[in-house]
């Protein structure tokens, strides 16, 4: 295990394409699904910590951006997993920008008159720019993706060494492809036909949902 985790940190493991794809796609979904548990887990404090709320776009339990940052981590970091200190600055500032010009592009640019996240609104906000970003944000972002990096990255390397690589493939691009599904129907389909979103289906039966700010 110590062996492999040095070739892992020397970009000495190589797999073929396929399970290079699997590899990605499972870490797409573990992202999304830990920014949600994290969102899940903040919004109890933020909001008094009275009940919890579910949070994000879908049905399932996934939010796109952290899967985008994961993203980036992953594609930019390759050369720096020998400097951890690196890896936390390169990665803070990065997903901090993601951030911010995500914002900026949803709420002014597009024109929503509803915003995925507002800082201003926000508990522990201090540095907060616009709404968009603040310290507390790329500072988790920057801690995350050390967690990202040296814990969920390497399992995702491992596992094709310990199951049978057909069975990671087919798994990987199965559990993608219903994520994926559920992404693309609540942000492309409810729009063009009209359909009800996650958020109004959870919010019809009851579910304590945080989706937009006003």
């Amino acid at each position: 295990m110590k062996e492999f985790y040095n070739d892992y940190l020397d970009n000495k493991i190589k797999y073929d394409k396929k399970t290079t794809i699997a590899i990605i796609f499972l870490l797409v979904v573990l992202s999304g699904l830990f920014g949600f548990i994290y969102e899940f887990i903040f919004y109890y404090f933020n909001s008094g910590m009275k009940e919890f709320y579910f949070r994000g776009g879908n049905f399932l339990p996934f939010i796109n951006i952290y899967a985008y940052g994961a993203l980036l981590v992953f594609l930019f970091t390759k050369n720096m997993k020998r400097k951890p200190l690196k890896v936390f600055i390169f990665s803070m500032i990065t997903t901090g920008i993601l951030e911010y010009f995500a914002g900026y592009l949803i709420y002014d640019v597009l024109g929503n008159t509803t915003r995925c996240w507002d800082y201003n609104q926000e508990i522990l906000n201090f540095g907060n720019i616009n709404g968009y970003v603040c310290l507390r944000s790329v500072l988790f972002f920057g801690l995350s993706s050390l967690l990202l990096v040296y814990g969920m990255i390497p399992m995702c390397y491992y596992l094709p060494k310990i199951i049978n690589r057909r069975i990671f493939y087919v798994t990987c691009v199965v559990i993608f492809g219903i994520f994926m599904v559920d992404e693309v129907y609540n942000l492309a389909f409810t729009r063009i036909f009209n359909t009800p979103k996650a958020s109004t289906v959870y919010k019809s039966l009851g579910v304590k949902y945080i989706y937009f700010y006003e």
